[in-house]
């Protein structure tokens, strides 16, 4: 049997990165999904490859508004939601952290941190009728063993792992588990703003040096972390901090 079985899910930022890898191993385990993108053109090229239980919804996650109205689709398609991966999140170039700009500073903790707050008004209430429900929160291994040049990015993904541990003693009554995956940099869109240089075999293996099991993270680490969380077999974990990353924060 298949660990998801007839589970519904979103999962917001999920047309590329590690969110298109969570959102395939969540129907390749019998889950319906929703995949809540801002590029909603690659959510729809994603939904219409993977099929009928499958649907998308443009979303900015830094509007209260377009988050509510992905909860809403969600349970018009398929119904109320079991699970919410808080996977969407920006980062900027690597830099001091004096030359990032009040409006870079804004945008990263409204994508990363406030979008956790929109997405628990929408849907912590369906949840908490039902006593029922499981959010995970794409947190980052930043937030425990933050690299330089990132201080801004590390503090919300800080922000990101604890705020998962207080939703989890909060809900806890409501039957709500929360955990955070911490994972360690990927070959995703954001590598190079990561690095602060071009993207070279040089310079990823200066990174992947840091790295104990010796590379980068891949799709399908932190979507194999995601399903099991999400699963019945994880019903009594919660407020987990779950680094996948090769060892990097030991």
């Amino acid at each position: 049997m298949t660990q998801l079985q007839n589970k519904i899910a979103i999962v917001t930022g999920g047309a590329s990165g590690f969110g298109a890898g969570i959102v395939r191993a969540y129907l390749a385990q019998g889950a319906k999904v929703v995949i809540a993108d801002i590029n909603v053109e690659a959510a729809r090229l994603l939904a219409h490859e993977l099929g009928q239980c499958a649907s998308a919804i443009g979303c900015d996650v830094t509007s209260a508004e377009q988050v509510r109205a992905a909860v809403d689709h969600c349970v018009v398609q398929f119904g109320v939601p079991d699970i919410v991966v808080n996977n969407a999140g920006t980062t900027y170039r690597n830099q001091p952290m004096l030359d990032v700009d009040e409006a870079t500073f804004d945008r990263v903790f409204a994508v990363n941190v406030k979008s956790i707050y929109h997405m628990a008004h929408a849907v912590v209430p369906l949840m908490r009728a039902r006593l029922s429900g499981v959010i995970l929160n794409i947190g980052s291994v930043a937030g425990i063993r933050p690299r330089p040049g990132l201080t801004w990015y590390n503090g919300s993904k800080g922000a990101v792992n604890l705020l998962s541990k207080a939703m989890a003693i909060e809900l806890a009554p409501d039957r709500i588990r929360v955990n955070a995956i911490c994972p360690v940099m990927g070959a995703t869109a954001m590598l190079e703003d990561f690095m602060g240089l071009p993207d070279t075999p040089d310079n990823r293996a200066r990174f992947i040096a840091t790295i104990p099991l010796g590379r980068l993270a891949e799709p399908a680490d932190i979507a194999n972390a995601a399903v099991f969380l999400a699963s019945d077999a994880a019903e009594f974990i919660t407020g987990l901090e779950m680094p996948v990353d090769g060892g990097r924060t030991i």
